[in-house]
Order: C-alpha cells, then structure tokens, then sequence
C-alpha cells in the first residue's frame, strides 16, 4: 500500500495500521470484482491507490474532522470518495448513494467485509430521494464525483444539505468554467460558492475541490424529475 501511504503523507494525514489494513482488503475486493464486472477503470493497485483512495482522501482539506458529522456520496460507484472517507473518520455517519445494482452489491459485501458501522447504501436515483423527508435537508455534507457538469451536480447535492450544511463536488481541470456555469444553479438551489481548491497528490494527478454552502432552504420543486436536471441545467 506505498502508494497510499505516500499519498496520505502528502496530505498531511496519518492512517494507522488497523486504517491501512481496511484499505487492504478494500483494494482486494475492488481487484475481484473487477474481473466480473467494469467496477472501475482502474485495474491495478497502483491506479486504485492513486486514481482512487488517495483522490478521495483529497476531500478531507476541505471538510476537516468528520468524526460525528453526516456525509452522504451521491453517485458512489465503487464507494468513492465515501468509503475512504468512513475509513479515515471511523465515527462519520455514512450514506451512499447508488442506483445501479451492481454497485449496491459490491458496496454491501465492502460494508460487510470492513464491519463498517453506522453506513446506509441506498439504491434510488437523486432526483426521487432529495424529496424524501428522512433524507432531504439532513446532511452536513453531500458529496459527488464524475457524476455530471456542476450546473446538474448541485442541483443532486444541495436538496440534501442542512441549512448551513455544504456541497463539495470533485471536480476536473475545467472546474472553473463548471463553477461559471453553475452561478444560477447556486443561487437558484440556496447556496453560496464558499471555494475551490486545487489539491496535488503523488503521480501528478489533481482534484479540484468545489464547495458551496447552503444558506437557503432549496426550493421544493428540486430536484426536478429523472432525467431533467441533467437534460435542462439550471
């Protein structure tokens, strides 16, 4: 796990034996199920340090301690960036979100593997679930990454945060044409654009770190239905 561990250093952040052990077996499962099934487009360990653990572990910069804060991953995929995120803060309440069922499946066994409590994996679509009450207006952070042009992104994201609460998207090189593109979806959808900050990790590789506050109660008509947010950015 050297490429994990020099990424961690890095970014300032200690994991210890027990942390580098659950990434281990995370990394092993992750090698499995990729024979199966396309998972990721990382096949090696290497790719999966880096392109995977290390970039989501970028998201502590900005959010600091989770430890006793709620956290929901919108669009999980393979777990990222929430599983490493639950792994470096053990106390974090953990929501992934995910709708395709092969994921919910390797998400479950991960959970399941690493004993990881106080983790819920739910398999909706955004657009249904920001208009559930139990789960709308909940969290002090939603997450994202790879999922869809900022614009669309939030528009996933913030029905999810807490008044006060943020969104944090993990964004490409263009995240500052995304971020001009979103300021109607941003004010529309009750929030402030608070940062965004560019954080290098080993191999050259970097995740640029968008964060907008919610500072308004999002309008109940958002998210729109399946498909819309992304056919019609705001």
């Amino acid at each position: 796990m050297e490429y994990l561990e020099a990424g961690a250093d890095a970014l300032g952040l200690s994991l210890s034996s027990w942390q580098m052990d659950q990434f281990a077996r995370y990394q092993s499962l992750l090698l499995l199920w990729n024979e199966r099934f396309n998972l990721t487009a990382a096949h090696t360990a290497q790719e999966i340090q880096t392109r995977h653990f290390v970039d989501s572990l970028t998201c502590a910069s900005v959010t600091g301690d989770l430890n006793g804060r709620s956290l929901i991953d919108v669009g999980s995929g393979a777990g990222f960036p929430g599983l490493p995120l639950k792994i470096l803060f053990p106390e974090l309440s953990l929501a992934l979100l995910e709708s395709v069922g092969k994921k919910g499946e390797f998400l479950k066994e991960v959970v399941s593997d690493l004993q990881l409590q106080n983790v819920a994996i739910i398999a909706e679509r955004a657009e249904v679930l920001g208009h559930n009450e139990a789960y709308r207006e909940h969290y002090d952070w939603a997450v994202a990454r790879a999922v869809a042009r900022l614009p669309t992104l939030l528009e996933y994201l913030l029905p999810f945060c807490r008044i006060g609460g943020q969104a944090l998207a993990q964004k490409g090189e263009r995240a500052g044409e995304e971020i001009e593109e979103a300021q109607n979806a941003i004010l529309v959808l009750g929030g402030k654009l608070v940062e965004s900050r560019t954080i290098g990790s080993p191999g050259g590789s970097k995740s640029n770190l968008v964060v907008v506050q919610k500072i308004n109660p999002t309008p109940a008509k958002y998210p729109r239905r399946v498909g819309i947010p992304r056919k019609r950015p705001l």
